[in-house]
């Protein structure tokens, strides 16, 4: 059975189309990348299912659960994390503060209890424990208490990872997380986008446009152009593909 289920997804904007009867689904474990040139709605897929857009029609099913019919404030709970386009991270606050942040969906004190500072610093105790063992497990420990500020742009890219982490998601959504990135860099983020899937027992959903790290690290692809989806495969599925390569990779010579 799929983790994720999308079935006949539309969104309008006004008298645009953004996404048309869009549908594909991810297995658990999986690792699946949304490509299609700009402005092909992948971005608009994934808010839709971080919650952040309203889809006018169509279902998404997440864990067997009705997605669409959930508040944005439940996603994080039920084990749905995203990172964006560019970096929301504190650079005033340490690194381990900043995967703090992501960890507030665990907490089990409540507002009021923070409010009144009721088990907090037992909270807080247990909260930094965990963050610490994420930042380890990302080979950024040795950073845990240090500004974020003036960190190397593929270091904050970990560390964004690290705070999404810390909300113990089963569907991580990444944004073009290649964005920025040199060559090297880019090479780098495929095997940490690989490890974190083995590590933390996750399920990716990508939208990226380096097509040698998609090919290189995704089970499955899915070709949008227009809102629609234009085809759907392997890597060597998709690459092979001729709509795929008239539409998105460039026609032949």
């Amino acid at each position: 059975m799929a983790l994720l289920d999308v079935r006949d997804i539309e969104v309008r904007f006004g008298g645009v189309v953004a996404l048309d009867g869009l549908s594909f689904d991810v297995g658990a474990g999986e690792i699946c990348a949304l490509i299609g040139p700009n402005g092909a709605g992948k971005t608009t897929m994934f808010n839709v299912v971080s919650r952040l857009y309203e889809a006018q029609a169509g279902h998404v099913t997440f864990d067997g659960q009705d997605l669409l019919a959930l508040p944005p404030h439940q996603i994080s709970r039920i084990g749905v994390a995203r990172t964006f386009q560019n970096l929301a991270l504190f650079p005033a606050l340490s690194v381990l503060e900043n995967v703090m942040v992501g960890a507030h969906t665990e907490g089990k004190i409540g507002f009021l209890g923070s409010m009144l500072r009721i088990g907090s610093a037992k909270e807080e105790r247990r909260l930094r424990t965990e963050c610490r063992e994420i930042l380890e497990r990302m080979s950024l420990g040795h950073l845990a208490d240090r500004p974020a500020f003036g960190l190397p742009f593929g270091t904050l890219k970990r560390l964004e990872f690290a705070r999404a982490l810390a909300s113990r998601p089963k569907l991580l959504l990444l944004d073009e997380p290649a964005n920025g990135l040199t060559h090297g860099e880019v090479d780098e983020l495929g095997k940490t986008i690989k490890h974190i899937r083995d590590e933390f027992d996750l399920t990716i959903l990508l939208v990226e446009h380096h097509m040698s790290m998609v090919m290189s690290i995704s089970h499955q692809i899915v070709v949008m152009d227009f809102g629609r989806k234009i085809a759907e495969g392997t890597p060597d599925q998709v690459r092979d593909d001729p709509v795929v390569i008239e539409a998105y990779l460039g026609t032949p010579a």
